[in-house]
This record gives C-alpha cells, sequence and structure tokens, in this order.
C-alpha cells in the first residue's frame, strides 16, 4: 500500500497574518486570497494542468486548526486510501486522532508524530 503520494498543503501561524500574507503577495507573488492562502495548481513543463493543487495558507497564531500541537505549522500529505492509511498507522501504535472528516473537499485524517507536530492526511476527491 502506497502511503504518503506527495504534499497537498503548507499551513503556518502568524503574529500578524494579514501583514504576512500581504508581504508574500508582494514581494514573492503569491495570489493570496481572502481565505488567507492560495491553491498552486499542478502543471506540466508546458504549463498545462495534470490534475492536483498544492495549498499554501498562513492563518493567525490563535487558530485552533493545529491544536493539540504547539507548531507554528502544519503539513497536508496526500494518500491514496485515508481509511487504509489510518488503520495501518494505528496498527503501528501511532497516535492517531480519532476525528475523521469527508466532504467534497475529500477526506481527511490526523496524526500527532513523535515530536507532537499534528501532521494532517488528505485523500483528495477522485480525479484530482
Amino acid at each position: 500500500m502506497k502511503r504518503v503520494t506527495g504534499i497537498g498543503g503548507i499551513f503556518f501561524k502568524a503574529k500578524d497574518a494579514p501583514a504576512l500574507q500581504a508581504w508574500y503577495k508582494r514581494h514573492l507573488g503569491i495570489d493570496v486570497q481572502e481565505w488567507g492562502g492560495t491553491a498552486f495548481s499542478w502543471t506540466d513543463s508546458n504549463d498545462k494542468p495534470v490534475g492536483g493543487t498544492t495549498i499554501w495558507a498562513v492563518s493567525s497564531e490563535k487558530s485552533y486548526q493545529f491544536a493539540p500541537s504547539q507548531a507554528p505549522f502544519m503539513i497536508n500529505y496526500r494518500v491514496e486510501d485515508l481509511h487504509a492509511v489510518v488503520a495501518a498507522l494505528k496498527a503501528e501504535g501511532c497516535n492517531v486522532l480519532d476525528k475523521i472528516d469527508e466532504s467534497e473537499y475529500g477526506k481527511f485524517a490526523w496524526v500527532i508524530d513523535p515530536e507532537g507536530n499534528k501532521v494532517e492526511l488528505w485523500q483528495p476527491p477522485w480525479g484530482q
């Protein structure tokens, strides 16, 4: 079974999220949207879409999304079969959070690594 197939997103906290978002937009050209981030579409060498995205987002340092981790970041990893990966991690004794979210954006689960970082696992909707 494949486990991680790529990075789906990078999320981090900022003391002043709007100012940091503006800095990335102005100086690095990241098209930061109102929700605080952007979706980078995957393309081939001819700039044609190849069916995937990587999310980048900055949120307030008070964001609850990273809890119970105290880390200022969270990485989202793409997986092909979320339920199988979660079952394998649990069988291996990993600290998998009980919640699995399923929505039009795909399936999400979380595991805490040995240093207390919250890791997000994401199975995108079919075709993405």
